[in-house]
């Protein structure tokens, strides 16, 4: 009984594809039409001449990096990351403990804590000029208040809980 099954499946998937073959000649088909492989059948595509974007050379994003305003936002950056350091640090002596889980490893010690402090204050900066140099101005000016925002929110937190 099984096999008569497994033949009457297999012919009537060959019935099948034989009756799709017949219903689609273009199935059949071998050859390419001539027609189409002369020059004279495929026009030229017309060029099409770039455009170039408009762009002022004083466009009014476009700034130095170290301008009035980078230089005030990263020395409140340094100046709030310091607070942050004193303030932890005197916690951490007073029997704290480090709430951050990036900081905490370095709770242990005060000069790993200070370059901790360093490395984020470096690590605004550094980030500040990758969006100055991609064009973000914007961006290049928040990343410098949310570290301010940060260290000052860590600060009143710190001295709250004394």
């Amino acid at each position: 009984m099984a096999t008569s099954r497994l033949r009457f499946t297999g012919t009537l998937g060959l019935a099948i594809a034989f009756a799709l073959l017949g219903l689609c000649p273009q199935a059949l088909a071998q050859q390419v039409s001539y027609a189409l492989l002369q020059p004279a059948a495929v026009e030229p595509l017309t060029m099409v001449k770039p455009s170039q974007p408009l762009t002022s050379p004083d466009a009014p994003g476009d700034h130095r990096f170290w301008d009035r305003e980078n230089t005030m936002l990263f020395a409140a950056t340094a100046a709030f990351a310091t607070a942050d350091f004193v303030a932890t640090r005197d916690n951490l002596r007073s029997g704290g403990r480090e709430l951050n889980p990036m900081t905490r490893m370095f709770a242990g010690s005060t000069p790993a804590l200070a370059m901790n402090f360093a490395g984020e204050t470096a690590g605004t900066i550094g980030l500040s000029y990758f969006f100055h140099r991609m064009g973000h101005h914007k961006l290049e000016r928040v990343t410098s208040m949310v570290s301010i925002s940060g260290s000052a929110a860590a600060v009143t937190f710190d001295l709250r809980h004394r």
